[in-house]
């Protein structure tokens, strides 16, 4: 009777339980779209100085972006376009476009916290990561699942990755990223969540190379669109330099 009653209160809790892949769903319907149109501004904190980076950015699902510079005047005018696993950028100064490749990719991004692989990355988690459920946690009042993800798709900047995802919205509010030795590389915060075309969605993430001194970037939207139509033309190196 008492093993019963405990197998019982198991299958109970486990009942419970949502699915990961469930969970994970729902934050890639909310993360991803079709296609992407948005403003932002780079804050990078140094260690000794705070400058602001402003782009815009045209992405369509995870293999294309492109994104053009608008200021501080120093990069005003560099644009980055990404083709499936490829990177290219147009530097105004020097009239020339030079494609990103190899050891490259891990080199930050005008001194920030991102690299040019985490600009280039914008994956369906499911689509490369094995998922589940890791405990529970609240997080600036808001109570959230720990996910781990663990990589079974090559193709990825972080073999395995843990996510906070708020219970209630289902979109993450904070990430850890690793290698697969299991140092920890990045932490993102995600903050100043709005109701945008029916999707929560941040506002705010702040960025923290582990390996980096200096206290993060913040990435802040300031205007953005989803499922829009984008021209063909956007995405092509053609673009870089008109």
């Amino acid at each position: 009777m008492i093993t019963f009653i405990a197998l019982s209160l198991s299958a109970s809790v486990c009942a419970q339980l949502p699915d990961a892949k469930s969970i994970v769903q729902k934050v890639d319907d909310n993360m991803s779209a079709s296609s992407r149109i948005f403003t932002s501004k780079m804050i990078i904190h140094n260690r000794r100085n705070t400058r602001t980076v402003e782009s815009k950015t045209w992405s369509m699902g995870e293999n294309k972006a492109y994104t053009e510079y608008l200021s501080p005047a120093r990069e005003k005018g560099t644009k980055m376009l990404k083709l499936q696993d490829q990177l290219w950028i147009y530097s105004p100064e020097t009239d020339r476009i030079i494609q990103i490749s190899g050891h490259m990719l891990r080199q930050s991004v005008m001194g920030s916290d991102m690299s040019y692989e985490d600009m280039m990355e914008d994956p369906k988690l499911l689509n490369h990561y094995k998922v589940e459920i890791a405990g529970e946690e609240s997080i600036a009042g808001r109570s959230c699942w720990i996910i781990s993800l663990a990589a079974f798709t090559p193709d990825v900047t972080y073999e395995r990755r843990k996510l906070w995802v708020d219970k209630e919205r289902m979109v993450p509010v904070k990430e850890e990223m690793y290698a697969k030795s299991g140092i920890l590389l990045k932490k993102t915060e995600l903050s100043d969540f709005e109701k945008i075309q029916g999707r929560w969605y941040p506002k705010t993430i702040l960025f923290k190379d582990m390996l980096k001194e200096g206290s993060g970037t913040e990435f802040v939207m300031e205007d953005i669109r989803f499922d829009v139509p984008i021209p063909d033309y956007i995405f092509s190196k053609a673009s870089l330099k008109q």
